[in-house]
């Protein structure tokens, strides 16, 4: 059957990506082989299953890949469906909205996030912080829309769009200790800042997201690595 046999997850603690198959994976009360992996040398292991963009998360499910964060979860979903809490809903319309959203977090969230992150230069991160606040605000209202009043964007249980948001959480937070702005307040996005509570709280949180401050620390040496590299081009 499709949702028995061996879980493997190629990933990386300081991957959103390979955090959102975490957390379904825990949601889902899924046991899992986790092979962490360096990204800067890359092993035979990921190269093989993953030889199109050669990065992780990959999910290896009785010896077969799945790539990409999104297809990952709905495809455990759709595997493990008979296994835990339905992770995507079954009405045809709500999906599509759950989809919509989904996607409106990776091209409006994850793109600007990446810059604030990672940026060396004020006016990049000050650019970016600008424009994941525009969509934070978005999903305020996506959330009062999609809850209906509950607890999560999936209602009462989490949800895909919870998961998908749910996995950048930890990175989100560590943009804001190193770009000094809240992304989540009380007079602009109230309720994604309880959201966020309750969602910190929940024990597939807390195995699956990566301690904020260690990211930071992680960011602020890939940026000065970054800086280095440049500054030795330029002196060439």
């Amino acid at each position: 059957m499709a949702g028995e046999g061996e879980l493997k997850l190629l990933s990386t603690w300081a991957s959103p990506w390979a955090s959102r198959v975490k957390l379904a994976l825990h949601l889902k009360g899924l046991s899992y082989e986790n092979i962490e992996q360096d990204l800067n040398s890359k092993s035979d292991l990921l190269l093989a299953f993953n030889p199109v963009h050669k990065k992780v998360p990959v999910l290896i499910h009785n010896g077969k890949p799945i790539c990409e964060s999104v297809v990952i979860i709905e495809y455990i979903d759709k595997a493990y469906g008979s296994t835990g809490p339905s992770l995507l809903p079954t009405d045809p319309y709500e999906r599509a909205i759950a989809r919509f959203w989904v996607d409106y977090i990776d091209h409006k969230l994850v793109i600007p996030w990446k810059v604030a992150f990672t940026a060396n230069t004020e006016e990049d991160k000050t650019e970016a912080i600008k424009q994941i606040l525009v969509g934070v605000n978005v999903l305020e209202g996506a959330l009062k829309e999609c809850s209906n009043g509950k607890p999560f964007f999936g209602g009462d249980n989490v949800g895909y769009v919870d998961i998908a948001l749910g996995g950048l959480l930890a990175f989100l937070q560590g943009t804001e200790e190193l770009c000094g702005t809240k992304l989540f307040g009380t007079a602009n996005t109230p309720l994604l800042l309880a959201w966020v509570e309750r969602f910190t709280t929940l024990d597939a949180a807390k195995v699956a997201l990566p301690d904020a401050n260690k990211l930071v620390v992680f960011a602020r040496t890939r940026r000065a690595r970054i800086a280095a590299t440049i500054n030795v081009s330029v002196k060439n």
